[in-house]
C-alpha cells in the first residue's frame, strides 16, 4: 500500500465533473480520480475548515460511525475496474477490523474528515499514476546567450536605462 495525500481539487472545463489529486507522500506521483461536484465541495468544506450550519452527509456518517462506538482506521484505494476506482473504509468496531465497500469519493471525503490516511493498492498507482508536468513558469532558461536566442521582451528590457525610474 502506498499512503498518499490529497493534493488537490481540479475542476473539468467541459463538464460538471471535478478531479481530486493524490499524490504519493515520498513522491511526485499522483493518481486523478473523477469525482462529482457534490463529493469535490465536501472534501474541499473539510480541508480549507469551512464552517457549515449542520452536518453534511459525510460529517453525519462520521457521527453515526462515532456514536456507535467505530473509529476509521484508514482508507484505501483498493482497485481500478473497468475505469472505475473501489475503495475500502476500515472501521474497528469493538477491536474488529471491518472492511466496507466504499465509492473513492465518499471514501475521500470521510478520511479527511476523521484524518486517518489514504492509501492506494501498489498495482493502481503503478498502472494510472503520472508524475506531473513540469510547470513552464518553473522550468530553466539557458543562460543568455546560450541555446535560442533573446525574445523581443528580452531584449526590450535590455535598452532600459532604470534610472530613469528614480523618483
Amino acid at each position: 500500500m502506498i499512503e498518499v495525500e490529497v493534493d488537490s481539487i481540479r475542476i473539468s472545463l467541459v463538464s460538471q465533473h471535478r478531479i481530486v489529486v493524490l499524490r504519493e507522500v515520498d513522491s511526485e506521483r499522483q493518481l486523478p480520480i473523477w469525482i462529482g461536484p457534490y463529493e469535490a465541495d465536501a472534501i474541499t468544506i473539510e480541508l480549507q475548515d469551512v464552517e457549515v450550519a449542520r452536518p453534511v452527509t459525510h460529517d453525519l456518517l462520521k457521527n453515526i460511525i462515532e456514536e456507535l462506538g467505530g473509529k476509521v482506521s484508514h482508507v484505501l484505494i483498493r482497485a481500478l475496474i473497468d475505469g472505475v476506482f473501489y475503495a475500502s473504509l476500515f472501521i474497528d468496531v469493538n477491536g474488529e477490523m471491518k472492511e466496507i465497500d466504499s465509492r473513492s469519493s465518499d471514501a475521500i471525503a470521510l478520511g479527511v474528515r476523521v484524518k486517518v490516511p489514504i492509501f492506494v493498492n501498489e498495482d493502481v498507482m503503478d498502472e494510472v499514476g503520472v508524475l506531473p508536468e513540469p510547470d513552464i513558469l518553473e522550468e530553466e532558461l539557458p543562460p543568455a546567450g546560450e541555446g535560442e536566442t533573446l525574445d523581443i521582451f528580452s531584449d526590450f528590457l535590455d535598452t532600459l536605462d532604470f534610472d530613469d525610474f528614480e523618483e
